[in-house]
C-alpha cells in the first residue's frame, strides 16, 4: 500500500483531501523539524524513511541533498506554488525522485467539498497581507489593542498617514507591481522602485500592465530608494545574489521615520543588523512576515523583546501568513490530492506539473 506523509500542515486541513483515495496510508506531521544540522536530518530521516510520497508546504521543511539521500523509499515529493528553492532539484533528479508542484491555479471538484475555483489573475494574497502589516504599523493597531486590553491606557502614541508618502518597492515583479498599484490607487502614495536590472522602461511597462499612468513608478538607484522612501517593502526573489540585500549599511541610509516591510523571504534582510537597528530605534519600525528560521523559535528576540519601549522601534510580526488563506491553502491540498490519485492510478508518468 502506498504511504503518504503530510508535513507542516499547521491548520490541520490536509487529511480531508486525501482520505477518499483508496489504498493509501496517510500520516500527518504538523510539527516542523528543520534539516539545518545533522541531528535534525537524522530525525527527519527516521520519521520519513518509510514513505513513498511526501506532501510539503512551500519551504516550511527544506529538502537538501543529505535529507533526500536518506529517504530510500521516496518516489514523489509534492510542493506548492511554482518553484521551491528549498528543494535540491539536482539531488532529486540523481536519486530518481520526482518533484511535482501544486500551483494553486486549477479548478478542482473534491469529493464531499464544493468546487474550489482558481483565483483570478489579479488575486494576490501576499499584497493584501503586505498592506495589512503596513496599516497595522502605521495605525498602531496591535500596539493600541494590547494597551487597551492590558490597562487603563487610551491612545499611547501617534500613527502616521500613507497619503503622499513614498513607497519604495525593492523588486518590481508581479508582487512588487501589485503592491505598487495598491500604494498608488489605494493610498495615494508615490512609488519608486529598485532592483538589480530595473530600468525606467521596465518600470513604465510594469505601470502600464497595472493600469497606471506612465511615470507612476519611478526607477531609482538603491541608494536613492533607501534615502527617500517612507515605506521600504521587499518584493525580491531570494537567491545567492539577493541574500542580504538590506544590511547594516542600507539600514543606516534609511530615514529615521521610515518603516521596513518584508513579506518575501527572511534572508533578504540581514536579521542581526535589523535587530540591532530596531533596538537602537534607528528607524520608525518594521513589519515582518518572514524570518531566517521558521517557525520562529520561542527564544527568538523577535518574540521576547519589548518592542516600542525604552527607545526601541515599533515592530509588527506575523507568522509567514502572506499566502496562508482559506482559498489558497484548500486549493493547494486539493491539487496535491489530485496528483497523488493520478500517481496511484497511473504511476509517475501520470503526475502533472512536474518541476524541472
Amino acid at each position: 500500500m502506498p504511504s503518504l506523509a503530510i508535513l507542516d500542515d499547521y491548520a490541520g486541513i490536509a487529511p480531508t483531501y486525501f482520505k477518499h483515495i483508496q489504498n493509501l496510508h496517510v500520516d500527518s506531521f504538523p510539527d516542523t523539524i528543520s534539516p539545518n544540522n545533522p541531528e535534525n536530518i537524522r530525525a527527519l530521516a527516521a520519521r520519513l524513511a518509510q514513505y513513498a510520497v511526501i506532501s510539503s508546504m512551500r519551504e516550511r521543511t527544506p529538502f537538501p541533498r543529505d535529507l533526500l539521500a536518506a529517504l530510500p523509499n521516496l518516489k514523489l515529493l509534492i510542493t506548492t506554488a511554482k518553484r521551491n528553492r528549498a528543494i535540491d532539484m539536482a539531488a532529486a533528479r540523481e536519486l530518481g525522485i520526482v518533484v511535482a508542484t501544486a500551483p494553486g491555479t486549477r479548478d478542482i471538484t473534491h469529493p464531499e467539498l464544493p468546487l474550489i475555483v482558481a483565483p483570478s489573475p489579479e488575486y494576490d494574497a501576499t499584497t493584501q497581507h503586505c498592506f495589512a502589516l503596513i496599516l497595522a504599523l502605521a495605525s498602531r493597531i496591535p500596539i493600541e489593542d494590547a494597551a487597551l486590553h492590558s490597562g487603563p491606557s487610551f491612545q499611547t502614541g501617534l500613527g502616521f498617514t500613507l497619503s503622499n508618502k513614498i513607497y519604495g518597492a525593492v523588486g518590481l515583479g508581479r508582487l512588487g507591481t501589485n503592491a505598487s498599484r495598491t500604494a498608488v490607487l489605494g493610498f495615494g502614495m508615490k512609488v519608486i522602485s529598485w532592483s538589480a536590472n530595473l530600468t525606467q522602461e521596465k518600470a513604465d511597462e510594469a505601470a502600464a500592465n497595472a493600469g497606471l499612468p506612465k511615470g507612476s513608478i519611478k526607477a531609482v538607484t538603491k541608494e536613492e530608494l533607501l534615502k527617500t522612501a517612507d515605506v521600504i517593502s521587499m518584493h525580491y526573489v531570494l537567491s545567492d545574489r539577493s541574500r542580504g540585500t538590506i544590511g547594516a549599511a542600507e539600514i543606516a541610509m534609511m530615514k529615521k521615520n521610515a518603516i521596513l516591510v518584508n513579506t518575501s523571504r527572511g534572508p533578504l534582510i540581514d536579521e542581526e543588523a535589523l535587530l540591532d537597528a530596531l533596538n537602537q530605534g534607528a528607524i520608525r519600525g518594521a513589519a515582518l512576515d518572514v524570518f531566517n528560521v521558521e517557525p520562529l523559535p520561542l527564544e527568538s528576540p523577535w518574540r521576547t523583546t519589548s518592542w516600542g519601549q525604552d527607545g526601541r522601534s515599533l515592530v509588527v510580526l506575523s507568522p509567514h501568513m502572506g499566502y496562508v488563506n482559506d482559498e489558497t491553502m484548500h486549493k493547494f491540498y486539493a491539487e496535491q490530492a489530485d496528483t497523488v490519485q493520478r500517481y496511484i492510478a497511473g504511476g509517475i508518468e501520470a503526475v502533472p506539473d512536474v518541476l524541472n
